[in-house]
């Protein structure tokens, strides 16, 4: 599928290996000879005879001698070749790593150990550490009169909102969830201190509440509550069966660690709790839930009795403690680590983390990030109180949904042998990144991850970096990075099987681009400290030979025929079921391409992106130009890709002043309605796609964000009439331009809001997306400021976006309580999934006008 040289070396086979058999069994017996035999040779007395016998039994010997040898060399020599034989998509990219920079270790890392590093579920926190000690919160919700665990994000729930108000990334957050007439706050907060064990303390406020001042429902008089801890290394823990009855710093559950040590947790509260447990003996914790459940099950089925059994499996790694209580109550559980020994400043640190201390320590804490905030976003804007409650839950939820993975990716992989899967595993992996969604998408993804860097960078430069940083590290001896990271049990519980594979010949537009260059611009502004300078310097110096892999391996697999020119690999070109063949690696999924895909595409976003790779490339080896690093092929590839004539010749329609893809194509493409013939035979209706005409070689008539690409690359001359051209594009009505952001396809489009399939609704195909909103806007402002011409025009533009898009989010987050993956052209309702914190929270920087 990748159309290069390279599917050769990685479509080789392994050397044969011999079967089982044990070498050492090959016939060892050479019988001596009976008294018969020896009786015949006497009467023989033939001297050939006696050759002959003697030559043929040598000869046999020595070749069953060979045979053995040569098998025995092969057992010896075969694990050597296998591992030379790796195949190279499984071959981490040879060079020194960049988390193994000194930024990244010391005081640095061990203050990012703790965290709620598990966007997954409603609340969790475990270490950046393959094998961890986790913990985490579920809580009972009733629903139509029944009680229902929640413990994963999930729409099914029907939770009216959850989600972070305020978190720094680093050792505070505190989150708002409303689950009917239950609601809950969960405020974290972590302490290093002298004494405490590798990453220090943390600690968990749960405050429990009525929505309304009183239950209409006798079941959520009564809240319950359930803490757990689990030791993914299979260390056992170790509950307390004696819980204190006064309730005052009640310990729950201690253990030992290499990493931290010996550790205790504790449940402090006022109020009167009634606790109980359940200890599990499991390598998984994706399905813990359900192993709650059907202890809850058993109890009230055996006793009438809605409580865990305070009872443990031997050796258990998992303790789970059900907390009780009238609702309203507040309850705080602390871990403290470095508990060994009689002089152990534990019982002091326990203190400081729990009841009026605790709750100090959390409103300092809020008060420093809302002075950031102020400080970062709104000191020269002074914005709305509703926009700035909107753009404090954007930071706040794209901070406290970074997670940590670990794990390996499925590589789809074509064996050789019958009887494998058709997948390798990638080689083991750690992974720090933010997450778009927690319910839907709380896993890594490689294009979403470049914009939302745009906002994190601003907030924690370091975490910035460190994240990007495990991105690149990533990258394969190719210089492939896997576009979707779902690493570990509890990211692939949330994905079809049939979606886990990643495809070696498949990309993502390279959007960590998008960060490098506002590093740059950052150094060449001089608006970092010495010390960041010198971070972001060391980074970049280390980053830079992955960097130029990663585009080399553009150039390589997705280059076009003419020169200049790239598309997107992975699209099908035998589909019968889609209206327009899917370009998922372009991240723009079902936004209409040429309608018969082959290798005559060129893919004008494609270009865009590879201009951009190149340009920061040729920066950064300006920067080092005292160094080793050469630049001179990449003035040559800026000079190619950044050709305004050349880029006209290959995508330009002159009539509409925008910009197309070229490839084989027909408008004549329609779904009907047909009866096919599927499993046994038997007839059923299905929507087949069918062309009515033959396609041809022609620029693809599609107006929509793919059109803007050059414009938004601030590609176009300010003086160019190209430039008018698009901003009248931009403007109209009834192309682009909407009351709430730009659409990203126009009304014109034949395919403008249809389906893709008979289940597949249209995604890109008119819906309003943030971070194409956000990437024209920064070129508005751009050509306002450049263009003698245009400028008044492009600003009068910008203010209209700005005001239209600011003020639908703002009213969608009053109305629902989330920010949404996108949002409809007609009426701006928020769509897709809710709690999209990723690049729909690029909101914040457009509030705040904060472009490159």
């Amino acid at each position: 599928m990748t159309g290069t040289g390279r599917r050769t070396v990685r479509s080789k086979g392994k050397f044969a290996v011999a079967d089982g058999s044990d070498v050492s069994d090959v016939s060892r017996t050479s019988s001596r000879p009976s008294s018969k035999s020896r009786m015949d040779h006497r009467r023989d007395g033939s001297l050939i005879r006696i050759l002959n016998v003697d030559l043929r039994v040598m000869l046999a010997i020595g070749l069953v001698a060979s045979l053995a040898i040569f098998f025995l060399i092969q057992s010896l020599i075969a694990p050597v070749e296998e591992s030379h034989q790796r195949p190279r998509v499984v071959t981490p990219f040879p060079s020194p790593k960049l988390m193994e920079l000194d930024q990244f270790q010391g005081e640095h890392k061990e203050s990012l150990y703790w965290g709620t590093y598990r966007p997954q579920v409603y609340f969790g926190v475990r270490a950046r550490e393959p094998r961890s000690l986790v913990a985490g919160l579920m809580w009972l919700g009733v629903k139509d009169g029944r009680y229902h665990m929640r413990h994963v994000c999930q729409d099914s729930d029907e939770l009216s909102k959850y989600g972070w108000i305020a978190h720094n990334g680093r050792d505070f957050g505190k989150q708002e969830l409303v689950d009917q007439e239950l609601k809950l706050e969960t405020s974290f907060l972590k302490s290093r201190s002298q004494g405490s064990g590798y990453g220090g303390d943390w600690a968990v406020q749960i405050d429990v509440q009525h929505e309304k001042s009183g239950p209409s429902n006798e079941l959520l008089k009564t809240g319950h509550m359930f803490f757990y801890l689990a030791d993914e290394s299979g260390n056992a823990l170790s509950p307390n069966s004696h819980a204190d009855e006064n309730n005052v710093d009640s310990l729950l559950a201690s253990g030992s660690r290499a990493d931290v040590g010996a550790w205790q947790v504790h449940l402090n509260s006022k109020e009167t709790l009634e606790v109980h447990y359940s200890g599990f003996r499991t390598s998984y914790i994706h399905n813990l839930s359900d192993l709650i459940l059907q202890d809850l099950s058993e109890q009230v089925r055996n006793f009438g009795r809605l409580q865990l059994p305070d009872s443990s499996e031997n050796s258990a790694n998992i303790l789970v403690f059900q907390v009780a209580a009238k609702i309203p109550f507040r309850m705080d559980i602390t871990f403290v680590s470095g508990t060994e020994g009689k002089g152990s400043s534990s019982e002091q640190r326990l203190s400081s983390l729990q009841g009026a201390s605790l709750s100090t320590q959390l409103q300092q804490k809020q008060a420093e990030f809302d002075s950031k905030f102020e400080q970062l976003f709104n000191g020269a804007h002074k914005l709305e109180s509703d926009s700035t409650i909107v753009g404090k839950a954007a930071i706040a939820n794209m901070l406290g949904g970074i997670g940590y993975f670990y794990g390996q990716s499925k590589i789809a992989y074509p064996h050789q042998h019958e009887g494998h899967d058709n997948y390798i595993a990638y080689w083991p992996a750690e992974l720090y990144t933010a997450v778009p969604s927690r319910p839907f998408f709380p896993r890594g993804f490689l294009w979403d991850e470049g914009f939302h860097q745009l906002l994190i960078w601003r907030w924690d430069l370091r975490i910035s970096l460190d994240i990007v940083g495990h991105w690149l590290d990533l990258m394969n001896i190719d210089g492939w990075i896997p576009r979707e990271q779902i690493l570990g049990s509890e990211a692939r519980s949330k994905v079809p099987e049939e979606f886990i594979p990643q495809y070696p010949s498949n990309g993502n537009p390279p959007t960590l681009f998008l960060v490098i260059r506002d590093l740059l611009n950052g150094i060449e502004r001089n608006i970092f400290t010495d010390v960041e300078s010198r971070d972001v310097t060391s980074f970049l110096e280390r980053a830079f030979i992955r960097l130029e892999a990663w585009l080399q391996w553009f150039n390589i697999t997705q280059s076009g025929k003419q020169k200049g020119s790239y598309y997107w690999h992975g699209r099908d070109n035998k589909t019968t079921r889609e209206l327009n063949p899917k370009t998922l690696s372009s991240g723009l999924d079902d936004y209409p391409r040429a309608s018969h895909p082959n290798e005559d595409e060129r893919h004008v976003d494609l270009r865009c992106w590879m201009l951009l790779a190149a340009n920061c490339m040729q920066s950064i080896s300006k920067f080092f130009k005292n160094g080793d690093i050469p630049g001179k092929e990449y003035a040559s590839t800026v000079k190619l890709l950044s050709d305004f004539e050349l880029l006209n010749e290959m995508h330009l329609d002159p009539t509409s002043g925008a910009y197309f893809d070229f490839g084989n194509h027909t408008e004549q493409v329609r779904l009907s309605w047909k009866e096919v013939r599927g499993e046994n035979h038997h007839l059923k209706r299905e929507l087949v796609r069918e062309a009515l005409e033959r396609p041809k070689l022609r620029l693809v008539p599609h107006i929509g964000y793919v059109s803007l690409f050059p414009f938004m690359g601030k590609i176009i001359p300010p003086d160019s009439w190209i430039l008018e051209k698009q901003l009248d594009l931009i403007s109209n009505g009834s192309i682009l331009w909407t009351n709430y952001g730009l659409r990203s396809l126009a009304k014109t489009s034949s395919v403008y809001m249809k389906r893709n399939t008979e289940h597949d609704p249209p995604y890109w195909r008119g819906p309003i997306w943030m971070n194409m909103n956000y990437l024209v806007l920064s070129a508005l402002h751009h050509y306002s400021q450049v263009s003698p011409q245009l400028g008044s025009y492009s600003s009068l533009i910008f203010c209209g976006i700005c005001v239209s898009l600011c003020r639908n989010v703002v009213q969608n987050y009053n109305q629902t309580g989330f920010l949404w993956e996108q949002y409809d052209q007609r009426k701006g309702k928020g769509k897709g999934a809710r709690l999209f914190t990723g690049w729909t929270a690029l909101v914040l920087l457009i509030m705040g006008e904060a472009y490159t």
